[in-house]
């Protein structure tokens, strides 16, 4: 009982050490700022294939620095069809950030914030359009006060705005 007690305790501190660990995110593109994507793309519609934009597409040169917006645990690494080179990093508050479309990406198993993980690319359903990093932060714990009625609007309970998060709101 002692064992299963202690174990119990050990995933709770393991938990909220999640929740502890400072969010604060830097724009992911080299020398990026806000300027660099437009605002009201994330839940964007109409969005291609997804049917909704769920994320913001920062805008550089082809093969400009992505750089971890915070640190944590690569969970990922891959190519998929319409994401190309993805690269997914488990951060603060059971985060998930996702960097698709990269030219390369060469992720450790750990990353700091700031550190590169890949290059801006055109991979995926991005090829033939301007290079861009699209970056997404979905959340592993439900928000269900964020559901819409919009399309897809249950999603709203995983997906955040990046460029809210990247003011800092």
């Amino acid at each position: 009982m002692k064992t299963r007690y202690r174990l119990g305790l050990a995933v709770l501190a393991v938990f909220a050490a999640g929740f502890l660990l400072p969010e604060r995110a830097l724009i992911p593109v080299q020398a990026a700022d806000r300027s660099d994507w437009h605002p009201r793309s994330f839940w964007y519609e109409p969005w291609g294939r997804s049917g909704v934009h769920k994320g913001i597409d920062i805008f550089a040169r082809e093969g400009v620095p992505v750089l971890a917006a915070t640190p944590g645990i690569v969970i990922f690494e891959e190519q998929l069809p319409m994401g190309g080179n993805v690269v997914g990093v488990l951060g603060p508050r059971w985060r998930v950030h996702y960097y698709a479309h990269l030219r390369e990406s060469n992720a450790g198993f750990l990353v700091g914030k700031g550190e590169r993980i890949g290059s801006v690319g055109t991979t995926g359903n991005a090829a033939g359009k301007p290079p861009h990093l699209h970056y997404a932060v979905i959340s592993l714990l439900p928000l269900p006060w964020r559901a819409s009625g919009e399309t897809q609007g249950w999603k709203k309970m995983f997906f955040l705005d990046p460029s809210r998060l990247l003011a800092g709101d």
